[in-house]
């Protein structure tokens, strides 16, 4: 396995309501000193901005300064690295099945790029990188935020579910106790990162000691 395969995770931002998740698991990575491959659909710079009041430019280059500025990481410092493509950075590493991280995330995950990932349309790098996770055995996850689903959402998770994707649905949990908004990020964002076998100090686990 190359080193690119096993310290690199792929991440997609889409359209979906829930940036606030796809920050904090970026966050969280880039700490974990993973070697983030991120891509944002053009959605997506937008929730950014409603969602989380970020701008970030359609350019790669600059995006990474934006972000990476938004959440106070200094390249020099942190144990990370983070790689921002464009939607037809077809040589990348993750358009191909030989150097593609074997692990992806679309966190928030639009309805629209679940449709594409299940129907392997492949019409841009991210929809691209997903279906070489599924057709190279490995771990894909998507983070859908919709409230209702219909029968198509709903066909859709579950051809995923029989390729070997999983589907975590943004859906919090109160058993911890939350008092923020904070709390019920992470507590999403902690369930994606176990899931990734990345370790993490997020939420107090069922059954440990209560925090009161």
């Amino acid at each position: 396995m190359s080193q690119t395969n096993k310290t690199s995770i792929s991440l997609a931002w889409t359209g979906a309501s829930g940036a606030p998740y796809g920050i904090k698991l970026l966050e969280c990575l880039l700490q974990a000193d993973k070697r983030v491959f991120l891509m944002i659909s053009s959605a997506a710079r937008v929730v950014l901005d409603t969602e989380s009041g970020i701008k970030i430019s359609a350019n790669p280059q600059k995006a990474k300064e934006q972000l990476l500025a938004a959440l106070n990481l200094d390249e020099a410092k942190m144990s990370g690295e983070l790689v921002v493509l464009g939607k037809e950075e077809w040589f990348s590493p993750p358009a191909s099945g030989s150097a593609a991280p074997k692990q992806m995330v679309v966190c928030p995950c639009s309805t629209g790029s679940l449709a594409a990932i299940a129907t392997g349309m492949s019409n841009n790098l991210l929809e691209r990188a997903a279906d070489v996770v599924l057709k190279e055995k490995g771990k894909l996850i998507l983070v859908p935020r919709e409230m209702p689903l219909n029968s198509i959402h709903l066909e859709h998770m579950l051809n995923l579910s029989r390729l070997g994707a999983t589907i975590m649905p943004a859906s919090p949990g109160f058993y911890h106790d939350p008092t923020s908004m904070s709390d019920l990020v992470n507590f999403v964002v902690a369930r994606i990162l176990d899931h990734l076998g990345v370790e993490h100090q997020l939420t107090q686990r069922w059954g440990y000691e209560s925090k009161n």
